[in-house]
């Protein structure tokens, strides 16, 4: 009987409504799926009809899946489900936009040492968080690599295909893998090792240097024939940017010896980011535009800061234009970032968005449906910029960069008539300001220099034109290349779409009679208008209306606006510049000419604290998910008590507000975890429902660290469960247990919580209809004794946790 259940217009298996194959095998078959209780898409891999499995491997690979559901990483697909329906297994993933490596390769042909070792990197740390966690991949190759939008490498499939299948023979010493990217010892049956992964790693990164597979042979006999006696050469089709010091790297990443090759992947992480960082006076700055370029983005890469600033503008870009992420991915994704957060709430509190919430915005969640992904998405890559740029040797010039940024995006945004191009106008006009930017924060030095034969070449009442000319000259000079090539190169490693690198390019000539019919045109020329504009502004001494006047003139044919509108729009950008720097507690010194650009509203400290009606909801930076390994030891933030009320009660009237509208049930339930999870500084809070076939309650989403994962884990029955889960939730008692350790605690605790989750401090909050329980929340910290309740707390929570119930009642 097959397990696919056809209808007139889907199939389905169990609650996944299966859309199309993405890919197929002579094993398996992977369809884009839908979950329609959680509202999100899902890659489901059913292993094929008549495939040659044996029954009794059946529970063997439920555990393997059971282990690979527990890896949380950023570079790692994460594993929702596994299960077996009618016989046959099969596995439910993160569906991530993009294309295996394969493809990706076959598209792209060879990739620069650039792009192939940051693709690598992601890689090896995802390996180096399955190996902590005892899981050896064992069939690590290019096709179970995706790329995703943002360009960066997810590793899926951890072998458990491959175990379904041979996991009776590999136990007798027989092999597990690939042929052709199997290491030595893979192919004589011994026990796997992480060495076994670095091999197959190396072999990967080779391949994608080389644009061809190293081991290539049509008889998988022969290929691993080749693996086990031969000391595999590097291909000749290796470009010459791979210098010696790579070729060793990569040989020893290689070698047939597992003494010989590196130990872990760790280790071989750590030889590809020595490579990565330059030498000083190295002769590549000075070897043309390609190779200075990549001679910076080394140097960047190399800085503690800039992966993970590049990895969020990334995330957060691909997340906001995908047509298969949801609010809540955006969501989840600005909440890993506690201070990003509270910016980003104070952000949408001033006065330009306020009006759009009737009232306080105090979740992520909420912000996000009101202003729009596209609007969120530029304040949250506002912010990320920001925060990257704190840095006291050269702050005051930083913050002028980037209020020049800002105030120019904000311009193009206001200046832009045509409603669906605005968003995109903002982040055109912002990071055609990218390369100065950067060059600021990372080569301070260089940046002075810059600024010096700028100012040496600077004539009074010299044009627009004429000063972007002599920059671009000095940054050539000093640096190699333009600030425009190095913002254009930055974007293209940060994986933003052609329009926005097009809009990022400045037009030459003169401005247009009239606007231009192509968008992206259109798109160039409002930011260039939008960028002139703030020069002019910055430049100017006293009264700058003359000069604007006169930049309005020059563009107002070619922008379709007349010159009084522009006027109009640059004032209104400069009254939101000034109410954003306002809720980003951005003090301007007065001696700086950005404080030009804030002439409508001057903020004082005072000003500043008296507007910011989100300081008491501030809490600690917490760790990003990338960190997420060593939080085990870090201390809890200690939240205010009256703070935490405050947040909950926000939480609480934003709630009540949102459902008085026409509202999605999922909606509502996030802001209910993201108030919780914010106000008391939760590691994770997740939300489990009734699966009414078998009446236990099994975990649906969640916020935090591994929070998905976590959620997978939950199986609570509500009949004949004996466990301290089962007891709470039928007895219906909000129950907080601050020390899971204690012996006759941890005894109650049912054993998936022991083996997957063990948090040793957690507080359970059942919902109950009808004196029935449907659904709990669970909440966790993670260190013994880290929640502490106040009755105020206590009565709010139980509040939100009504609300729910409430908004299950009304949404039936």
């Amino acid at each position: 009987m097959s397990v696919v259940a056809a209808t007139d217009t889907t199939q389905r298996l169990g609650r996944f409504e299966l859309r199309r194959i993405l890919g197929k095998g002579a094993q398996a078959t992977v369809w884009l799926g839908f979950d329609a209780r959680l509202e999100r898409e899902v890659a489901v891999k059913m292993i094929t009809a008549g495939a040659d499995v044996d029954p009794q491997d059946i529970t063997h690979w439920l555990q393997e899946a059971r282990s690979v559901s527990r890896l949380t990483h950023p570079n790692i697909v994460p594993v929702f489900e596994a299960d077996v329906q009618d016989g046959r297994p099969y596995l439910v993933f993160e569906y991530v936009p993009g294309r295996t490596l394969t493809e990706h390769l076959k598209a792209r042909g060879s990739l620069p040492p650039p792009e192939s070792l940051a693709l690598m990197l992601g890689v090896l740390d995802a390996l180096q968080t399955a190996h902590a966690a005892g899981v050896v991949h064992r069939d690590l190759k290019p096709s179970n690599i995706l790329v995703d939008g943002g360009g960066r490498a997810r590793v899926m499939d951890f072998g458990i295909a491959a175990r379904l299948h041979d996991a009776n023979r590999a136990a007798k010493g027989l092999v597990v893998g690939t042929p052709g990217y199997m290491s030595p010892e893979a192919t004589q049956g011994l026990a796997p090792t992480p060495a076994m992964d670095v091999f197959a790693a190396g072999l990967v990164l080779i391949e994608m240097l080389a644009g061809r597979a190293v081991v290539k042979e049509r008889d998988p006999y022969r290929a691993m024939q080749r693996i086990a006696q031969e000391d595999l050469k590097l291909p000749e089709e290796l470009p010459s940017t791979v210098d010696d010091t790579l070729r060793s790297v990569l040989r020893r990443a290689i070698a047939r010896d597992p003494a010989q090759r590196y130990a872990n992947a760790a280790a071989f992480a750590d030889a590809l980011r020595q490579w990565m960082t330059p030498l000083a006076g190295s002769a590549e700055a000075a070897g043309g535009n390609s190779g200075t370029l990549e001679f910076l983005l080394r140097r960047m890469r190399h800085k503690s800061d800039f992966p993970a600033l590049s990895d969020s503008v990334a995330r957060i870009q691909r997340i906001a234009t995908s047509e298969h992420e949801s609010l809540a991915s955006l969501s989840a994704e600005i909440l890993k970032d506690v201070a990003l957060t509270n910016k980003l709430l104070r952000l949408v509190n001033t006065a330009h968005y306020s009006h759009a919430g009737g009232g306080s915005i105090s979740t992520v969640s909420r912000a996000v449906a009101l202003v729009g992904f596209a609007g969120i998405r530029n304040m949250a890559l506002s912010l990320v910029l920001l925060e990257h740029m704190q840095d006291k040797g050269h702050a005051n010039q930083l913050k002028e960069e980037f209020l020049r940024a800002l105030m120019a995006g904000s311009l193009a945004g206001e200046m832009c008539r045509v409603g669906r191009e605005g968003e995109e106008a903002f982040i055109g006009a912002m990071f055609q300001n990218l390369g100065r930017l950067l060059t600021e924060y990372y080569f301070p030095e260089e940046s002075r220099q810059i600024r010096s034969v700028v100012a040496s070449s600077q004539r009074d009442g010299a044009s627009h034109a004429a000063m972007v000319q002599a920059e671009t000259a000095a940054s050539i000079s000093v640096l190699g290349l333009s600030f425009e090539d190095l913002g254009l190169g930055i974007a293209r490693s940060w994986g933003l779409p052609d329009n926005l690198q097009r809009c990022m390019r400045r037009p030459e000539g003169d401005p247009p009679a009239r606007v231009p019919e192509k968008p992206a045109e259109r798109l160039r020329w409002l930011s260039l208008a939008a960028n002139e504009l703030t020069d002019t502004l910055l430049r100017t001494d006293g009264d700058p209306t003359a000069r604007l006047a006169s930049v309005a003139e020059r563009h107002a044919r070619g922008i379709g606006l007349s010159v009084r509108e522009i006027q109009t729009a640059t004032d209104a950008a400069r009254q939101r510049l000034a109410q954003a720097a306002q809720a980003m507690n951005l003090q301007v010194a007065s001696s700086s000419p950005a404080r030009r650009l804030l002439a409508t509203i001057v903020v004082t400290p005072q000003q500043a604290a008296d507007a910011d009606t989100l300081s008491p909801h501030s809490l600690q930076a917490t760790v990003a998910a990338f960190e997420a390994t060593r939080i085990e030891a870090a201390p809890v933030p200690q939240v205010p008590r009256e703070s935490a009320a405050e947040v909950l009660a926000s939480g609480i009237a934003d709630i009540t507000n949102s459902m008085v509208e026409n509202f999605k049930l999922n909606e509502v339930l996030r802001m209910i975890l993201e108030t919780m999870f914010r106000a008391l500084g939760f590691r994770r809070v997740v939300f489990c429902l009734r699966d009414p076939k078998t009446d236990t309650l099994t975990g649906r989403f969640g916020l935090g660290e591994g929070a998905d994962a976590v959620a997978a884990q939950f199986r609570v029955p509500l009949k004949g469960g004996t466990d301290l889960f089962s007891a709470v939730c039928n007895k219906g008692a909000d129950t907080l247990i601050s020390d899971a350790t204690v012996a006759h605690i941890e005894a109650r605790l049912p054993a998936w919580y022991r083996a997957g989750v063990r948090a040793p401090a957690f507080l359970l909050l059942p919902l109950t209809l009808k004196g029935a329980p449907f659904a709990l929340i669970y909440a966790d910290k993670s260190v013994p004794g880290g929640i502490e309740l106040g009755e105020k707390e206590l009565s709010l929570l139980r509040t939100l946790r009504n609300q729910a119930v409430m908004a299950f009642r009304q949404s039936s």
